[in-house]
């Protein structure tokens, strides 16, 4: 069974410690963000035997349980991940500092001198499922954009949590900052879940990492702000004019490269002109990869293997070896579709036509849109921002990959000479 063990500490405790760090962390200077990140990645790696011990206890009781296989890959962590989750900290070590830049600034005719300055948010929660990367993820962000990270993973993961937050708080305390930085909920239960999004006398905001019965609790019972980090139901519409060799190549990255994470796709959708000729060897490749299809009549008359898609199918998020597709005679007719069964994560378009393009970008509703390019592309480390804290599928008060711009807010600061209202 997954480890659930009851914290000794109240959420109220925790709640408390991390305000109290984020009020260091605020004032802390770049270059001391900076030693205390690299510090971080430093302790990870020196950690790395304890942190995969931990790690093979929870796949362990995760298969015992009778995880999915999706699941279990976002769960497993390896030689390979540790490094990547220790290079993230470094990366986000080299990114320029928010804190602190001025947004604007402009002066009144009375003399008052105003600008807008970007400040930290404070204390970021984020209550995620599986992915013991987040952690150190989370933790890194919120570090350098001056905000101490609050984390309640899942049971599932809790020993691996566990063990990288303790790698990742040594390296905070050897520079010099607070080990609070990162304060980790060491009690999975639904109900210390439910104090974590209620906690609004020390939580800023709440980022959710989690499939759609988190999503729902977190509508339920949030009570501080929250940005959703949502489904990704993401398309890839291979359009009349599609270079063909493109497509291909395009659709079986976007789908196969990893299938669990939530900007794979999940969907094809096919202009009706290449349905004879093409669509069936996009199949035969996605097959021979050990794609299960399903899809709509148009889609069935010419690919025989395909099975029928329900309205369902064309608006889950797989998170595995399948995939929905559907016939389109026209680029509105993929738009609607598009737009009725997506989750405004991730769209991607295959065409050699500007104006259908143009179009594509515009019309579809969706945090990105990609004109030739698989949708794994929208990451914060492959769009620049280092090691992402989620993908906002809402459009406040962040929208796409969250960086270290998305986890900040800003205050007015007004200077004067002595004026007064009249």
């Amino acid at each position: 069974m997954p480890a659930e063990r009851a914290s000794t500490v109240s959420i109220e405790e925790l709640g408390r410690r991390a305000r109290a760090a984020a009020r260091i962390l605020a004032n802390a200077s770049t270059s001391q963000k900076n030693d205390a990140l690299l510090k971080a990645a430093d302790a990870l790696l020196a950690h790395a035997a304890e942190i995969q011990e931990q790690n093979s206890l929870d796949l362990a009781a995760a298969e015992a349980a009778g995880m999915e296989p999706g699941p279990l890959d976002r769960l497993r962590l390896s030689d390979a991940r540790i490094e990547a989750m220790a290079q993230g900290l470094r990366q986000v070590a080299t990114l320029p500092d928010p804190i602190g830049e001025v947004l604007d600034g402009w002066r009144r005719p009375n003399g008052l001198e105003i600008s807008r300055t970007r400040v930290p948010l404070g204390v970021v929660a984020i209550i995620y499922e599986n992915r013991p990367n987040v952690t150190s993820d989370a933790a890194g962000l919120c570090l350098k954009s001056g905000n101490a990270a609050l984390l309640r993973g899942s049971g599932s993961a809790l020993r691996s949590n566990l063990a990288i937050a303790k790698a990742l708080r040594k390296g905070f305390a050897a520079a010099g900052l607070p080990e609070d930085c990162l304060v980790l909920v060491d009690d999975a239960t639904h109900e210390t879940a439910v104090g974590v999004m209620r906690l609004t006398e020390y939580v800023d905001c709440l980022i959710p990492r989690g499939g759609p019965a988190l999503i729902k609790s977190v509508r339920e019972n949030a009570t501080v702000p929250v940005i959703i980090d949502g489904d990704g139901n993401c398309h890839v519409y291979v359009d009349a004019s599609a270079d063909e060799d493109m497509a291909r190549s395009i659709v079986m990255n976007a789908k196969t490269q990893r299938t669990s994470v939530c900007n794979a796709a999940e969907s094809l959708v096919i202009h009706a002109d290449l349905a004879e000729t093409l669509l069936p060897v996009i199949c035969a490749d996605l097959e021979a990869a050990g794609v299960v299809l399903v899809g709509d009549e148009a889609s069935r008359i010419r690919v025989a293997s395909i099975q029928p898609a329900t309205d369902d199918d064309f608006g889950r998020e797989f998170l595995e070896l399948k995939m929905s597709v559907a016939v389109v005679s026209s680029l509105d007719e993929a738009i609607k579709h598009i737009n009725r069964y997506g989750t405004g994560h991730s769209e991607a378009i295959i065409t050699t036509d500007l104006d259908a393009a143009r179009r594509f970008t515009r019309e579809v509703d969706a945090a990105a849109v990609l004109v030739n390019a698989s949708t794994r592309f929208t990451d914060g480390e492959e769009f620049g921002f280092g090691a992402e804290i989620g993908i906002s599928t809402q459009k406040l008060h962040a929208r796409g990959p969250m960086g270290l711009r998305e986890l900040t807010t800003y205050k007015y600061v007004v200077w004067g000479d002595g004026q007064v209202r009249t």
